[in-house]
C-alpha cells in the first residue's frame, strides 16, 4: 500500500514571531510515514529543505516560486523517481511535478499551491496544471495541494458569511455574491477526480481548515485535495484528514493522508 500526504505547512515552519514548528511538522511526518509527501509553503526553506527531508527519512524535489513561497515533492526510499522537476508556468507559488516507479506503472505526483487572491488566477492556475496532467499520458496521476478553492459540489454560501469582507472576497467572483469553485470545476471537468468523495472516512466532511494553530481567514474549509486520473481513483483504498498528535498546532492546515493499492496491474 502506498501512503501520500498533502500539507501546507505555513511559510516554512516559522512564524513571524519566532515561533519554530518544524519539530512539529516532522513529529507529523514520523506518526504518518507517507511514502509520497507533497509540501506547501516552504518559505525560507529553499536552502534547507534537505535537512527537514533527512529528519524525516525522505529525499525533496523542490519547485521553486514565481511570485510567493516554494513547493515539493518528498519520496521515501526506495521509492525510484524516474523523473522530476517544476511545472514552468508562472504560478502564483509554483508547482513541482515528481514521476515513480510503482509495480502498477509509473505514478506522476504534482504538488501545487494556488493564487490565494484571485479566484480568476486560480482558474488559469488550474487550466496549466490540466494540461500538465494530461501530457502524462492520463494514466496514473495525482495533483496534490492547496488550492484554495471550495469545492462545487457543495452550498458555501451561510460559511463565508462568517469571515471578514476582505477574506470573503478571496472566494467570490466579481459580483460579490457567487462562490468561485472554478478552479477545482475546471479541474474535475479535465477528468480529475476528488478522492475523498470517493473514500473520505472521518467525520467533518474533510475540512482541512483552520486548525488550532490559527486561520481567521478561514471559517471550517476543505481547500486542500487530493485529485487523481480515474486509473489512480480507482486504486484509493482510504482517505482522511490527520487531525491526532501535533497535527492541531503544527501549521494552519492539517494534511490529508490516503492509501492506494499500487500492486502490480
Amino acid at each position: 500500500m502506498l501512503r501520500l500526504m498533502t500539507w501546507n505547512i505555513r511559510t516554512g515552519g516559522r512564524d513571524r514571531d519566532g515561533t519554530d514548528r518544524r519539530d512539529r511538522i516532522v513529529s507529523v511526518v514520523d506518526a504518518q510515514r507517507p511514502d509520497v509527501l507533497a509540501l506547501q509553503e516552504l518559505r525560507g526553506l529553499d536552502r534547507t529543505l534537505g535537512g527537514l527531508a533527512q529528519r524525516a527519512g525522505m529525499v525533496p524535489y523542490l519547485a521553486r516560486s514565481w511570485f510567493g513561497q516554494p513547493v515539493a515533492v518528498l519520496v521515501r526510499p526506495p521509492l525510484r523517481v524516474l523523473r522530476a522537476g517544476p511545472v514552468r508556468r508562472p504560478f502564483h507559488h509554483a508547482a513541482a511535478r515528481v514521476r515513480i516507479a510503482t509495480p502498477a506503472g509509473p505514478l506522476t505526483v504534482f504538488s501545487t499551491h494556488l493564487s490565494p487572491y484571485s479566484g480568476g488566477r486560480r482558474r488559469i492556475e488550474a487550466a496549466w496544471l490540466a494540461v500538465a496532467v494530461r501530457r502524462t499520458g492520463g494514466e496514473l496521476a495525482l495533483l496534490a495541494g492547496d488550492l484554495n478553492t471550495l469545492e462545487p459540489a457543495l452550498d458555501h454560501a451561510d460559511r463565508l458569511a462568517g469571515l471578514a469582507a476582505g477574506y470573503r472576497r478571496r472566494h467570490l467572483r466579481r459580483d460579490g455574491r457567487t462562490v468561485d469553485t472554478r478552479a477545482v470545476a475546471r479541474l474535475l471537468d479535465a477528468g480529475l477526480v476528488d478522492l475523498w468523495p470517493r473514500a473520505g472516512g472521518d467525520g467533518p466532511g474533510g475540512l482541512t481548515v483552520p486548525t488550532r494553530h490559527g486561520g481567521a481567514e478561514f471559517a471550517g474549509m476543505r481547500l486542500d485535495y487530493l485529485l487523481a486520473t480515474p486509473a489512480l481513483a480507482d486504486r484509493v483504498r482510504a482517505v482522511r484528514v490527520v487531525r491526532d498528535g501535533d497535527a492541531d498546532t503544527a501549521s494552519d492546515h492539517y494534511p490529508v493522508l490516503a492509501e492506494l493499492d499500487m500492486a502490480g496491474p
